[in-house]
């Protein structure tokens, strides 16, 4: 995954989520998202390096009219221009976690999720889990690349 986030990273975020406002704030990133449609506003915040405890690591968090999310130690992302969202991805041990965040303003979470279910048949799991396993499974690529650092 990702080892440093860049200003052209949070460019390219914004830019596929057809982000409405992108602004540096001191110490992270603040993208607005609006869906006039749904009437729908997300705000999605990325701070590169924080204070998370007694450790530091990445932070993405997201506001809307009914929920505030956060994603700690997020390890990168994944982009999809096609479906046009950006996932966030935390790693620990073979559990992965995962902020979906969606162009309409709109996100999911996948929390806690075996490392293993991304790469399974889908077709063998209840489309309660199947769900996770296939929003997740768009990391795949980017998790055995880092294994294989």
């Amino acid at each position: 995954m990702q080892h440093e986030f860049t200003p052209a990273d949070a460019e390219s975020i914004a830019a596929v989520l057809g982000a409405e406002k992108l602004s540096s704030e001191k110490e992270h990133y603040r993208i607005k998202l609006t869906n006039r449609e749904e009437k729908r506003i997300l705000i999605l915040e990325i701070y590169p390096e924080t204070s998370l405890g007694r450790t530091r690591g990445m932070l993405v968090v997201v506001y809307t009219g009914n929920s505030h999310l956060q994603l700690h130690n997020c390890s990168g992302y994944v982009i999809s221009e096609e479906l046009g969202e950006v996932t966030f991805v935390a790693e620990q041990h073979e559990r992965l976690s995962g902020l979906v965040i969606e162009r309409g303003a709109s996100c999911s979470l996948y929390s806690s999720i075996s490392r293993d279910l991304i790469s399974s048949d889908f077709t063998k799991l209840g489309v309660e889990v199947m769900l996770a396993g296939v929003a997740m499974s768009l990391t795949e690529g980017s998790l055995e690349a880092d294994d294989a650092d």
